[in-house]
């Protein structure tokens, strides 16, 4: 037989329990009473009398040994259930992952340019549930096994280089790029990714490459698990 979890599982175990416990003392007075009578009536009950009272006495002690495994069984399967519960908790819980940040926390400025790709570290917060992004790293690492989605903007005035790339640990996954535009201009790209609990991902900016920001947050950074695997 199979018990599904509902919210009132654990009044109904409790209850059952109780029920099977009353049963038991039940059928323990029972017992203890027919012995009782088997000791003060011994000299003068009949052997017909005596042989039902004995199956009485056997009938109790079997219908105690069944409560008692009724007992047993049920508090397994309330143990089951607990950790059943707990698991969902866990992995609902493990589902809440999501960030988005903005690379200044106010004010405006450029940032670059770097001799080495430099990882650029967002600090304004809009969203960093369960902190899964690092404000002073710029890195965001998975907590749970799953498939997370990541997109990223940046901000580039004209006449300056802007390269950014999305990196899963030190490989890179998507970029944006535009040389010296005419006019102020945006990047965007985005990717779908599967990561296990401890991959890091973050963008970089590419050397010699500028990237812009204000009160706006036109520079950001966002991701979120899709689903846990």
């Amino acid at each position: 037989m199979w018990f599904s979890i509902a919210p009132n599982s654990a009044k109904f175990s409790m209850h059952y329990e109780n029920h099977i416990a009353l049963k038991m003392l039940a059928a323990q007075k029972m017992l203890l009473l027919l012995c009782v009578g088997v000791s003060l009536a011994h000299d003068s009950v009949t052997s017909a009398q005596l042989k039902s009272i004995e199956e009485r006495l056997t009938a109790t002690e079997e219908t105690l040994k069944e409560l008692k495994r009724e007992n047993e069984a049920l508090r397994t399967i309330t143990k089951a259930s607990s950790d059943k519960l707990e698991s969902i908790q866990a992995e609902n819980k493990g589902k809440k992952v999501a960030f988005s940040v903005g690379l200044l926390a106010s004010g405006s400025d450029q940032t670059g340019p770097f001799d080495t790709r430099t990882t650029l570290i967002y600090k304004k917060i809009f969203t960093n549930t369960e902190n899964v992004y690092d404000s002073n790293t710029g890195i965001f690492t998975a907590p749970v096994n799953g498939v997370y989605f990541f997109r990223f903007y940046a901000h580039a005035h004209s006449t300056k280089q802007m390269a950014v790339s999305l990196y899963k640990n030190d490989q890179i996954q998507c970029s944006v790029f535009t040389e010296k535009p005419v006019t102020n201009t945006n990047g965007s790209n985005g990717v779908v990714l599967s990561l296990v609990k401890g991959d890091r991902v973050s963008t970089q900016l590419w050397e010699n490459s500028w990237v812009y920001d204000d009160d706006n947050s036109y520079t950001s950074f966002s991701g979120f698990l899709l689903f846990p695997l």
